[in-house]
């Protein structure tokens, strides 16, 4: 099959994602009409009645597929689609079982939906493969050009060759180059990627690939994070942008505070017999206690305890003091590792959450010697203490544990800048998700791994500029 242009590529790209989407819903639409046809078919519902339960059905699949990210068909990886579109019809099945219940004003036979669910999720591992194998078909990854600045830029590179089936990273060029020798170079690639240019040299960057209509990747300095949460002013015939600093509105809080009132009582109440077993299991072990202490930083830097299921042997900071855990870390106990990779350890957090110290989404709350740790070298990462810490959020999501403390608050700061209800509820969602992807419970040793290999990267670099 022909690789489309890079024209064509824009053009078709997002369409064939919703066609994909929109099919992949209503095939899944006439699975449950099958089943409730065959287990639920309701005399009230002999008419048209039943084809509103199904267009229902349709606008829940397709909320919650839309919520997820589960249709980016090529551009995540297959497990992520498949994790999310299961979890995606676990809750629309669930939502539209009692549904059904109330219809029927009794508690009906669950075995329908059951059935329902195991087939519609066999049929969504089958189509993330065909729609993804039609993605990788149809468009060749970029060919790209990495512009950079400081060396930590050169990082980047190593990211995306993770993605090798989507980036095509073929060059890297300083700006102490200058830029009509990047002038020169953008033509030859389907697209640009900037990272910690300076602000001036990458305004000028972006004006020519914006006129030439080249593809730009930017990645944002603090200042354009803020800028986006910015409200547009128009009272004069000068446009203004407004940004206030201040976090979240009064109104926001109070929209906040209540969903986490609501939701982390009924997971405390779904989680206790699973804590209960948990706790059982660490007492066994050891006999130690079953929590974990440790002072943390929250909103406007208020310190409170935040409460874990303990997973490393007892007093394993005597010695060491406050140090990450790595991957293999001698500290960690049997149930301890087992807990750490189920994220089980973080249930206690849910009565935080409950008594206000926490959010179920904001920033991860550090402790208040890494985070000063951060602040000598990044003064602006206290910026994140404008919201309540958070069970879970952007950096956990779309990060990783070994992602640098930098790109935690850019990730943390778009979540602030950009708050909705809406948001809240897509990254707790998306949180459901990542607790089974392996990628973002590694310890800090891929992460000095990437950072050497970048170092090495940066250092041929060079000396290919001095020859």
């Amino acid at each position: 099959m022909k690789k489309l242009s890079r024209g064509a590529y824009e053009d078709t790209k997002g369409f064939v994602r919703v066609a994909e989407t929109l099919l992949e819903v209503l095939i899944l639409t006439v699975m449950y009409y099958v089943a409730w046809m065959r287990g639920y078919e309701m005399d009230y519902f002999a008419y048209k009645g039943k084809y509103v339960l199904m267009g229902v059905y349709a606008l829940l699949v397709y909320v919650f597929f839309q919520n997820s990210d589960c249709t980016m068909f090529g551009q995540l990886h297959r497990m992520d689609l498949i994790l999310g579109q299961i979890i995606s019809l676990l809750l629309v099945n669930f939502i539209t079982y009692f549904q059904l219940c109330l219809i029927a004003n009794a508690m009906i036979s669950p075995g329908p939906m059951a059935s329902l669910f195991f087939v519609e999720s066999l049929t969504a591992v089958v189509l993330v493969y065909v729609y993804t194998g039609v993605y990788h078909k149809l468009y060749a990854p970029h060919d790209m050009l990495l512009i950079y600045g400081h060396k930590r830029g050169v990082g980047l590179k190593i990211k995306m060759d993770a993605r090798k089936d989507k980036y095509n990273v073929r060059k890297l060029i300083n700006v102490e180059d200058g830029l009509d020798a990047i002038f020169r170079e953008i033509p030859k690639y389907d697209a640009v990627i900037l990272t910690d240019v300076p602000a001036q040299t990458r305004n000028d960057i972006l004006k020519f690939c914006y006129r030439y209509r080249v593809r730009t990747y930017v990645a944002p300095k603090l200042t354009d994070i803020m800028l986006r949460g910015a409200k547009n002013n128009t009272l004069f015939d000068t446009p203004l942008l407004l940004v206030k600093g201040t976090g979240l509105t009064p109104a926001q809080r109070v929209v906040k505070r209540s969903m986490d009132i609501l939701l982390s009582a009924i997971a405390l109440l779904i989680a206790s017999p699973i804590m209960l077993l948990v706790a059982l299991a660490i007492k066994l072990e050891d006999g130690g206690p079953v929590f974990y202490r440790q002072k943390r930083l929250t909103r406007n830097g208020v310190e409170f305890e935040i409460l874990k299921f303990r997973s490393m042997i007892v007093d394993a900071e005597k010695h060491v003091g406050a140090v990450l855990a790595t991957d293999k870390d001698p500290r960690i106990t049997k149930v301890g590792r087992f807990i750490r990779a189920t994220r089980l350890d973080e249930l206690p957090q849910l009565l935080n959450i409950f008594k206000g110290d926490m959010s179920i989404v904001g920033p991860r709350p550090e402790r208040k010697t890494i985070a000063d740790e951060y602040c000598k070298d990044i003064p602006e990462f206290a910026y994140r203490l404008k919201v309540r810490g958070g069970l879970t959020g952007y950096a956990q999501i779309y990060g990783k544990y070994n992602t640098s403390a930098y790109d935690k608050l850019r990730l943390d700061l778009m979540y602030i800048e950009n708050y909705s209800l809406m948001l809240d509820i897509k990254l707790i969602i998306l949180t459901l998700r990542i607790i089974f992807t392996k990628d973002s419970t590694e310890g800090i040793d891929k992460a000095q791994e990437n950072a050497k290999m970048a170092e090495l990267l940066y250092e041929e670099l060079e000396k290919e500029d001095q020859t």
